[in-house]
């Protein structure tokens, strides 16, 4: 009997929980993602399950101005920027596509701001070049896992 509960009442990190979903997700959608990527995934679902609001802070202003901001800088804050602004994209197209077609900008819009701030990423020299290229080109393949993981999850429906 003790065995059965602890099957049903194991305990997981949210990596764990999220590494389970999205290679589930990524068969699902039949997308390809190297190790890294989905690794890059699993993290950014964690970063979003903390409650920080100052991480976020940036967040109620238009991508546009968010990108123009990016391009002015430079160095690491650019790259901070830039991947900040491609991670809130695919994760708002991912779990909040539906809110998005009562916006004056659509879903199109956030994935070309997303895959932009990624591919502009991916030219840089540094170990998640591969990565931001990957998820550049897949931008629309990885939001499809990230609703399907929204999906089977029910933390959202489609009048959220």
């Amino acid at each position: 009997m003790e065995r059965r509960i602890d099957a049903v009442l194991r305990e997981q990190t949210p990596t764990e929980y999220f590494k389970e979903l999205v290679e589930s997700a990524l068969a699902r959608q039949h997308v390809q993602a190297g190790d890294l990527t989905e690794y890059y995934v699993v993290n950014l679902l964690c970063q979003y399950v903390r409650l920080d609001p100052a991480a976020h802070a940036d967040h109620g202003e238009p991508l546009a101005v968010r990108l123009a901001r990016a391009l002015q800088t430079g160095g690491t804050e650019q790259r901070a920027r830039l991947g900040s602004l491609g991670d809130f994209s695919l994760f708002t197209t991912g779990f909040f596509s539906d809110s998005l077609s009562r916006r004056h900008v659509d879903v199109d819009y956030y994935v070309s701001m997303g895959a932009y701030a990624y591919g502009s990423l991916s030219r840089a020299e540094d170990a998640f070049k591969e990565v931001f290229a990957e998820l550049s080109r897949k931008f629309v393949g990885f939001s499809d896992v990230l609703a399907d993981i929204s999906e089977r999850t029910t933390l959202t429906s489609n009048n959220d």
